[in-house]
């Protein structure tokens, strides 16, 4: 990936009745290693999202906390201040990152994660977590590791390896890989396939070198997911709120809407989830659900007729309106084609589509940043082995394409002149070396074993990874 610095600029806000100042935003727009982005997003628009969610849902306790607004605006949910760590990461905007990773920690539980429900600033009202926090929370944390490293008094390095290995611990269900929804119930008898963010479990995996592991529960989540579809006769991807393992429904989610068995609000965000595992790393499991993402726009007329809820069999649950939290996980899916005018015309529905309500304003919020190349897999993402936030494109001697990578990199100099170039492993063995004049040179990695590699050329390393 190629970092392209497009906005730095500098606005203040009124957040609640203080005025707070949101400095050094930096949206990065990155092109992905795989599908493409909509020609037609705009600098503006990504801004105006951003900036416009912060002054309406983000307000502040006392000592540097933040927390997000739920749809009763005295409490919030776990779910919201991951959502919002994510956002305030990818944006650069450290005082509203730290002041949420304060406000987790602040109402985390025994487990090590945050209870899900907390009135204002103060009182707890639903204990223990939902992993869809958590694994929201730390692949920010893993955002802010690259962009800021440790600093002030916060190692995210440390705080998001820490958030894995407890996901790990008390997320994942011991023997089958399946991921729970919460810490403390779930499992095979009930799992959520909107959490499976099978993207974030490979850079996991990267992260931490745990790589086995990590890609054991995506190859499980997507099992899940297929065995869903399959067992409920359902179109398309139309993949129901909740289930058990084998893809039969959920007997203990009788609270749900229609008990967990249609693809409503919880099920609406898996195109998203999916899509972030194919502009990582381009996997043919994430392809397929996505192919059939796409099938189900295309059957339905395209992104205006997408409505807010459907049951398995396709058929819609209202038609009085449209919602982006539906319409803009399908968006994300159409990065996956290579159809430009579908892809912009998936950007232009979601940008018409707003909405006052938290769920959907944070999420259409999320889906315009991968939309726009703001939500890049940060292992990928890393410039003159700076961190993200001060490496400046006129500093970086060469670039490199694609990452990650299966069997080759092309390296592109900013100058014709003979360069030495080595490939090192995480404990900084020499692997590979080469020497090479002129500008640009190909680079066959395919004999390496999957994992995580430095490229070191003219005094510049930059990780990339093997698939």
């Amino acid at each position: 990936m190629k970092r392209i610095l497009i906005l730095r600029c500098v606005i203040a806000l009124f957040v609640t009745s203080a005025t707070a100042q949101v400095a050094q935003i930096d949206f990065s727009n990155t092109t992905y290693a795989y599908g493409i982005k909509p020609s037609n997003s705009s600098n503006a628009d990504i801004e105006a999202a951003y900036t416009s969610w912060r002054a309406t849902f983000a307000t502040a306790c006392s000592n540097g906390r933040y927390r997000i607004k739920f749809d009763a605006p005295n409490e919030t949910v776990s779910e919201g201040i991951a959502y919002g760590m994510l956002l305030s990461a990818y944006a650069n905007d450290k005082v509203l990152f730290d002041g949420l990773w304060l406000y987790y920690q602040d109402f985390s539980n025994a487990n090590g994660v945050m209870h899900w429900k907390i009135r204002e600033c103060s009182e707890i009202l639903g204990r223990n977590g939902a992993a869809d926090a958590e694994l929201d929370a730390a692949m920010a944390l893993m955002v802010a590791d690259a962009k800021w490293g440790f600093t002030d008094t916060i190692d995210y390095e440390a705080a998001a390896k820490a958030l894995i290995a407890t996901i790990k611990r008390h997320e994942v269900e011991a023997g089958t890989h399946v991921l729970k929804p919460g810490d403390v119930w779930g499992g095979s008898e009930n799992t959520n396939p909107s959490y499976f963010a099978t993207g974030y479990f490979r850079a996991y995996g990267a992260y931490t070198n745990d790589e086995a592991f990590w890609n054991a529960v995506a190859d499980k989540s997507y099992a899940i997911i297929n065995a869903n579809l399959t067992k409920q006769n359902a179109v398309y991807n139309l993949v129901s709120d909740w289930c058990e393992a084998d893809g039969d429904y959920s007997e203990i989610v009788p609270w749900a809407f229609d008990a967990g068995r249609s693809y409503n609000y919880d099920a609406a965000r898996t195109p998203w989830r999916i899509a972030i595992d194919y502009l990582w790393y381009g996997t043919s499991d994430a392809l397929a659900y996505l192919d059939l993402c796409n099938a189900f726009v295309n059957a339905k007329g395209g992104f205006n007729q997408i409505f807010p809820g459907y049951r398995q069999t396709g058929t819609p649950i209202t038609t009085a309106f449209r919602d982006p939290t539906f319409t803009g996980a399908y968006a994300t899916a159409a990065m996956s084609v290579t159809n430009q005018n579908y892809v912009n015309a998936a950007y232009a529905e979601l940008k018409r589509q707003t909405t006052s309500a938290y769920f959907g304003a944070t999420l259409r919020t999320i889906y315009m940043f991968v939309l726009s190349g703001n939500g890049y897999n940060p292992i990928a993402f890393q410039d003159n082995g700076n961190t993200l936030g001060t490496a400046s494109p006129e500093t970086v001697p060469f670039t490199i394409f694609p990452n990650p990578t299966a069997e080759v990199i092309n390296m592109r100099f900013k100058t014709a002149d003979t360069h030495t170039i080595s490939v090192l492993s995480l404990q900084g063995q020499s692997v590979l070396q080469y020497v090479h004049t002129g500008g640009q040179f190909t680079l066959n990695v395919g004999g390496l074993k999957a994992g995580v590699y430095f490229l070191k050329a003219n005094g510049s390393t930059q990780k990339f990874i093997k698939l």
